[in-house]
C-alpha cells in the first residue's frame, strides 16, 4: 500500500485523490497525513458547519455542570483515534513549518510560554482548529491564514 500510495497521487484521477493533492499544496502536510485525512475523514463525510468537524474527530470540550458546580472534563474523544493522532501529529508539524500563520502565533501567544503540560493541552486546541481550517481548504478553497504553500 505504501508503495503505491505515490504512484496513485502522482498519475491516478478522482474526487479524493484531488483533495489529497489539494492538501499536499500546504507546507507541512506530507503524503502520509494528506491521504489519512482524505480517505478517513474528509473523503466520504459531509460536514455543515466547524462544530461538526471538530465532534468527528473528538477534539471537542465536554463540559460538566450541575447546579453551581462547571468544569471542564477534557476532550470528548467520541470520534477517530486514529484521526485525533494524526491531527496532534499534524498541529506538531503545522508549528514547525508554518510558523508564520495565524494558527501558530495563536498557539505561540496562547501556550508557548507555559510549560509541558499547557503545550499539549494547547497542541489539541490547535489540532481542532487547524483541522477546520483544513475542512474549508478542502470545501471551499480557503487558504489558512498565514499559510505557505509549497513551491
Amino acid at each position: 500500500m505504501e508503495r503505491e500510495r505515490p504512484r496513485a497521487i502522482a498519475h491516478d484521477r478522482g474526487q479524493a485523490i484531488e483533495k489529497v493533492r489539494q492538501l499536499l499544496r500546504l507546507r507541512a502536510i506530507g503524503p502520509d497525513g494528506a491521504w489519512v485525512y482524505v480517505h478517513e475523514f474528509f473523503g466520504w463525510r459531509q460536514f455543515r458547519n466547524r462544530k461538526e468537524v471538530g465532534a468527528a474527530a473528538g477534539l471537542v470540550s465536554t463540559p460538566y455542570q450541575s447546579g453551581d458546580e462547571c468544569r471542564e472534563q477534557g476532550i470528548s474523544k467520541a470520534g477517530s483515534r486514529h484521526i485525533r493522532a494524526v491531527a496532534i501529529e499534524m498541529a506538531w508539524c503545522w508549528l514547525r513549518y508554518q510558523p508564520g500563520s495565524r494558527l501558530s502565533r495563536w498557539y505561540q501567544e496562547r501556550f508557548g510560554r507555559g510549560g509541558t503540560r499547557v503545550r499539549k493541552i494547547g497542541i489539541v486546541a490547535l489540532a481542532r482548529k487547524l483541522l477546520i481550517e483544513l475542512w474549508r481548504f478542502l470545501e471551499h478553497g480557503v487558504i489558512p491564514e498565514g499559510a505557505v504553500l509549497k513551491a
